[in-house]
């Protein structure tokens, strides 16, 4: 049976966002990623309470909760931090898109996107808010980091943002990256001092990775006080 999101597969711009507000109450977030003259003022659409969002049978099934909808510190200084790569002639694959900002930073500064998610819905988010900023999508792929496609293939970039919430996504995560790393490729995994984090970086040599560098940058917005390390990995 064909359900409501993958309909929205075929849509595109304007229809896209007109199936995506029947399907949510719509809210706008406008954020400034980048500095240093590499500022970029980004408005984003998005479901306007995830909580509204919640359903009991993906937490049955396996724990899901609908964090994609929220806009979150990590992948605010992610994005701001590929604003000043070179992407041009570069594949770079993005794990848990959520609302695809760092996305779109990545296609602003000249990558070939492929961004995935768990979420169907936030695929579609992703490729609606890419397309209004960027006038381009990004490829879009649902992955479940438990069972990594074979066909996916590897790229010379791959980023995360505050994935490493849940003990499980210490050996998860590294293992994909792993898998997704082309020889010499890099990832970027941006996290605020999650509760996998320490078990994540002792796990990084079982799967052929090494951390070799970790700038951290402070965030402060409102009540919200992080500091956001950019954990850069690669091959060992």
């Amino acid at each position: 049976m064909i359900g409501p999101s993958m309909l929205l597969e075929g849509l595109h711009g304007g229809a896209l966002d007109a199936a995506l507000a029947t399907k949510f109450t719509i809210a706008e977030e406008r954020v400034v990623i980048g500095s240093g003259g590499h500022e970029r003022d980004v408005t984003l659409r998005k479901p306007a309470n995830a909580d509204h969002l919640i359903s009991e049978a993906d937490y049955v099934m396996d724990e899901r909760l609908p964090y994609w909808a929220d806009l979150w510190p990590s992948a605010r200084v992610l994005s701001g931090h590929l604003l000043t790569l070179e992407g041009h002639g570069r594949r770079l694959l993005e794990m848990g898109c959520g609302l695809g900002l760092a996305s779109i930073a990545a296609l602003l500064a000249g990558f070939d996107v492929t961004s995935t998610d768990y979420y169907e819905d936030a695929l579609h988010v992703a490729r609606a808010n890419a397309a209004r900023v960027v006038g381009r999508e990004p490829t879009v792929r649902m992955v479940n980091w438990r069972h990594w496609p074979d066909d996916l293939g590897t790229f010379d970039v791959v980023i995360a943002a505050d994935v490493l919430y849940e003990k499980e996504y210490a050996t998860l995560v590294g293992d994909c990256l792993a898998r997704a790393l082309a020889p010499g490729g890099m990832a970027i995994v941006a996290d605020p001092g999650r509760l996998a984090l320490p078990a994540f970086r002792e796990h990084l040599p079982a799967c052929g990775l090494q951390q070799v560098a970790c700038p951290t940058i402070p965030f402060e917005e409102g009540t919200v006080r992080q500091v956001i390390q950019l954990l850069e990995i690669r091959p060992a």
